[in-house]
């Protein structure tokens, strides 16, 4: 056994990362849905430091390029952010926005010439193989449905549903019958931190999870820009995925049951007649049973002050994470805690890094005709968990049960 050849690498590995998510502030001006993104970064659009060397070691494994159509420049410039255009088996051939300026925009960063006013309009494109749906969360469930049934793989931005247990299971059926992938963009996945407590958790080294904690924290005391105000007044656990992909993402299970508390907020936005999901609660934290029966503590706050970010810690039987690897680890079980290099000229991106990572996975599975690494049922059993924690701080901390996925 040795306790920390491992240690120092992986410290080296997640120190960058680790600074990454402390410095995630929250300015950003609020503008008007139509006038496109905001002038300032938002919490998680702080460019990513770095990582000059994240190229080193790719090779191409396939000299194909899929064509690919982007839906959704918006509010924080998304659609444009990952660097599909910059992929050498990428062409984007078409982008849409319901904003002919911000398409305009959009059609501009990727070098693309072909534009729809709308996705609905653009997956009926026979060219297409493949979208990236970076449109307001409402709508993408919709969106991914009828992409999948006119043959397209889809990515998704984050939440895959948005509060809708019916729409889940519509997705998934809608994976199941057309044979095409989809992947959801969970940022968390490729935080440093993150990936290498998945790779930890792969080669044995963290046991059976015992406890996992995930946090997603951004202060807003004004709602920002958004599509028909689909930010204002959110409830929290309806965009969980960036907390509960700190168990989801690491072992790959589900959430059985929850019990939610959560706390009526003093903000105006968050005043039930102040927004249009009647919603009082800026603040939820959820206490969940896991698959493997273990529990996992996710807190997502839009109304408290200080450090925000992305984060979490795991704690199993072997082993530990909180931002750097705690216990010994087997020479057998010492895994390659860096990330997989990108093609040249792609970058990290912001969300912690993981922009590019998320894109080159996604393209990767179409390539190598095989399950993403967020697909549906990761992206659900991440998702619906906190529409029943929501369900659960309606009702004061009920336990509930928590519908299950499968391909």
């Amino acid at each position: 056994m040795s306790h920390f050849t491992t240690r120092r690498s992986f410290m080296q590995a997640v120190g960058a990362g680790a600074a990454a998510l402390s410095l995630t502030g929250c300015s950003q001006s609020a503008k008007k849905p139509s006038q496109g993104p905001a002038e300032k970064p938002i919490q998680g659009f702080e460019r990513t430091p770095g990582y000059a060397d994240a190229s080193t070691g790719w090779k191409p494994i396939s000299d194909r390029r899929i064509r690919v159509g982007i839906a959704g420049y918006g509010y924080c410039g998304f659609g444009a952010a990952f660097d599909f255009q910059k992929h050498p088996n990428v062409e984007v051939v078409a982008v849409s926005d319901l904003f002919p300026g911000r398409c305009a925009t959009l059609a501009k960063k990727c070098g693309c010439e072909k534009t729809y006013p709308s996705c609905e309009e653009m997956v009926q494109d026979d060219r297409i193989e493949a979208v990236f749906i970076a449109t307001d969360a409402p709508s993408h469930a919709r969106l991914a449905i009828d992409a999948l049934k006119h043959g397209k793989h889809v990515a998704s931005a984050v939440p895959a549903v948005f509060g809708s247990l019916e729409d889940a299971d519509r997705l998934l059926e809608a994976v199941k019958t057309s044979g095409r992938k989809y992947m959801m963009f969970e940022t968390s996945y490729f935080h440093e931190d993150l990936y290498a407590a998945r790779q930890l958790y792969k080669a044995g080294a963290l046991g059976q999870i015992v406890y996992a904690e995930g946090e997603y924290f951004h202060y807003m005391p004004e709602p920002l820009g958004s599509y028909k105000e689909w930010r204002t007044g959110i409830p929290p656990q309806w965009y969980p995925t960036h907390s509960n992909a700190y168990y989801v993402g690491v072992h790959g299970g589900s959430f059985t049951e929850v019990c939610c508390m959560a706390m009526p907020s003093r903000n105006k936005w968050f005043q039930p007649e102040n927004n249009s999901f009647k919603n009082a609660f800026a603040t939820e934290a959820a206490l969940f049973r896991t698959s493997e029966g273990g529990m996992a503590r996710m807190a997502v706050s839009w109304d408290t002050p200080g450090h925000g970010g992305e984060m979490g810690r795991i704690r199993g039987t072997r082993g530990s994470v909180y931002l750097k690897y705690e216990g010994a680890v087997k020479e057998n079980e010492q895994p390659d805690l860096k990330r997989p290099p990108l093609p040249p000229g792609v970058a990290v991106g912001s969300h912690g890094g993981s922009h590019g990572y998320l894109m080159s996975e996604y393209i990767a599975a179409i390539l190598e005709d095989r399950r993403p690494l967020v697909d549906v049922v990761q992206a659900l059993n991440m998702t619906v968990g906190g529409i029943m924690a929501h369900r659960s701080a309606q009702k004061y901390g009920e336990l509930m049960r928590i519908p299950q996925y499968k391909l």
